[in-house]
């Protein structure tokens, strides 16, 4: 459940009635699990990240990873964000996405360049997570 969920759409692709679904919604919200935003034209939902990453890095932390085994997967991210940095010249997943409209490339490029920004995101929270638990 990475994107906000809104509940108009859930509902139907689940076949759940509204009431139900709302309920419990709101009881995750209650016991923060989960966020509601209110701004948009429908009520979203989305997970609390904090908690999330708090809880796999206690996960890691308990697994039968030693601190070298983390510190060895940390130092592995990193060199490889360094590497995204290096061959793109740019400092951020955003920067990157941001070459793919600077530049003219083809579309197996451009593919390549959203997927490694994510990837990169996605190391990026790994990182935070590997670093608690150490």
């Amino acid at each position: 459940m990475d994107r906000p969920t809104c509940l108009g759409r859930l509902r139907p692709e689940a076949d759940w009635s509204h009431g139900p679904t709302k309920r419990a919604l709101e009881r995750l919200v209650d016991d923060g699990i989960l966020h509601r935003d209110d701004t948009g034209a429908h009520t979203t939902y989305f997970p609390d990240f904090r908690r999330q990453s708090i809880k796999e890095a206690i996960r890691l932390r308990d697994s039968d990873h030693t601190v070298e085994d983390l510190t060895q997967r940390l130092t592995e991210m990193n060199a490889q964000i360094r590497r995204w940095k290096n061959e793109f010249d740019v400092e951020s997943p955003n920067q990157l996405r941001g070459t793919i409209t600077d530049q003219v490339l083809d579309v197996t490029e451009e593919d390549r360049r959203r997927e490694i920004a994510r990837e990169w995101e996605q190391l990026q929270r790994r990182i935070e997570i590997v670093g608690l638990a150490i």
